[in-house]
């Protein structure tokens, strides 16, 4: 197989369309998932633009962290008190609870604001 010298491959894919560039000085790419959070220090990222559409090529040593999802306990009491002050069902309250994390006076204000 014949080499390509570097000109030679720059030309080539200026005549396709194809724009790369290094992009300098970058201390850190984060990726958030669900229940992961990568984080890549100090990588070498690339930029490569071709027919309308950007693709970033990160390189560099993954630190991964898991994520615990912090898990809301909602108590029969304050459903029971949403529910009352609201005037909606045990489940809506409930849900409610869960939607602001908790917070009693929220979820009473949220509720009523629907029900108007």
């Amino acid at each position: 197989m014949k080499r390509i010298s570097p000109r030679m491959m720059n030309r080539m894919m200026k005549q396709l369309g194809i724009k790369i560039e290094q992009i300098e000085d970058v201390d850190e790419v984060i990726i958030k998932r669900e229940n992961q959070v990568i984080r890549i220090k100090n990588p070498d990222v690339s930029v490569t633009r071709f027919g309308g559409n950007t693709v970033y090529q990160v390189i560099g040593e993954p630190l991964i962290q898991e994520v615990e999802e912090n898990v809301i306990e909602v108590r029969d009491e304050d459903v029971r008190l949403v529910s009352s002050q609201a005037g909606v069902s045990e489940d809506e309250a409930r849900n409610m609870l869960l939607k602001t994390k908790g917070d009693l006076a929220e979820a009473i204000l949220k509720l009523k604001q629907e029900k108007r």
